[in-house]
């Protein structure tokens, strides 16, 4: 049983939490939604910027939240891949001056191993081997999750990742950024079957290179695109925004729905776990849910708080991998992309 305080920072969130093993002693959030929302998008300059003010009363709130102190804590985590630079810079260097003046194990993680351990947090009795589905802003990914620190990335993104797609389909609907909560606020009360829209299927040979599991989501942008204009120049700009977002929202559903259970199925497995923030969608939630079954697939979500980034997920997967002897250099430094695959090159055991 280890106790780990971990700080995520790698996109706009600023996030400290300590963990025992799978259960959540505090977890502090402080988002940067607000700071970003004029510019469309995460500006990186800000995003640093705004992780050096916050990082210190997250990490003293998050202390106090739990009841401990320092004595108490067993490691620090950080996320060093992938992310924005800058952003990373800042938990990391935090991270490891924690761990020199408190004398105490420093442990790199992965992002997206992080959002994989999301679903630990929800349901401790989760185990390898399992299929996870990672849907974000920025990544769309299917990885075979075969152990602790163990993984096979069966299918990606060739393009735009599903939370990019939600973003750009809600700037064409004049809709606020961040465009997945507000798409699936109004898909509630639209008909989800008004446009039937292209599934974004991708069929190269697999001697490219290419997995049969892959993603693709710029056809169904550009169809949406072509669809809104027509509509605008027939009925100028009384658009039905409600269907036009349950019809979009349900397509990106099947599309993710079908590539996990046809991966699932293919390897063998019995449970598909979800993270990243368009995890919490409830139109993706509802679909994969009802056609896994039918299948006799499991599917494990993480509660809505900890689909977006956070270091609850750092820290759960910094106390499976302290728990094992798993231990970073404190020479180990941040990286704005790394495989999944090659996530044993942060450690040294």
């Amino acid at each position: 049983m280890s106790v780990i305080l971990a700080v995520e920072s790698s996109c706009d969130e600023t996030s400290v939490s300590i963990v025992k093993n799978r259960n959540i002693l505090s977890n502090v959030i402080a988002s940067q939604i607000k700071l970003h929302e004029q510019y469309g998008g995460v500006v990186p300059e800000l995003a640093s910027r705004k992780h050096l003010e916050m990082v210190n009363p997250c990490i003293d709130k998050a202390l106090v939240d739990s009841g401990l102190a320092w004595g108490d804590i067993d490691a620090i985590a950080s996320t060093v891949t992938p992310g924005l630079v800058g952003s990373l810079i800042v938990g990391v260097t935090a991270a490891k001056t924690l761990a020199l003046v408190h004398n105490k194990p420093f442990l790199g993680i992965h992002h997206l191993e992080g959002h994989i351990y999301a679903s630990y947090l929800n349901d401790p009795d989760l185990e390898p081997p399992f299929l996870c589905l990672l849907v974000s802003g920025g990544h769309t990914s299917l990885i075979h999750v075969k152990g602790r620190g163990v993984y096979k990335n069966i299918g990606s993104t060739r393009d735009d990742a599903a939370g990019e797609a939600f973003d750009k389909v809600a700037r064409l609907l004049n809709l606020p950024y961040p465009g997945g909560p507000v798409i699936d606020r109004l898909a509630k009360e639209g008909d989800r079957n008004a446009f039937k829209l292209p599934e974004g299927r991708v069929s190269l040979p697999n001697n490219q290179g290419f997995h049969p599991y892959d993603s693709s989501f710029s056809g169904l942008k550009t169809a949406m695109l072509r669809l809104i204009t027509k509509l605008k120049e027939e009925n100028g700009d009384n658009l039905p925004i409600a269907d036009l977002c349950a019809s979009f929202q349900y397509t990106v559903a099947k599309a993710l729905t079908k590539r996990s259970i046809r991966g699932c199925l293919d390897l063998g497995l019995t449970k598909i776990a979800v993270g990243g923030g368009v995890a919490a969608n409830s139109g993706l939630r509802e679909y994969l849910t009802t056609e896994a079954q039918k299948q006799g697939i499991e599917v494990f979500f993480p509660p809505l708080s900890l689909c977006t980034d956070n270091a609850a997920m750092i820290a759960c997967a910094g106390c499976d991998h302290f728990n094992h002897g798993v231990r970073s250099s404190l020479s180990l430094g941040v990286a704005s992309r790394m495989n999944i695959e090659d996530v044993h090159k942060l450690y040294k055991e």
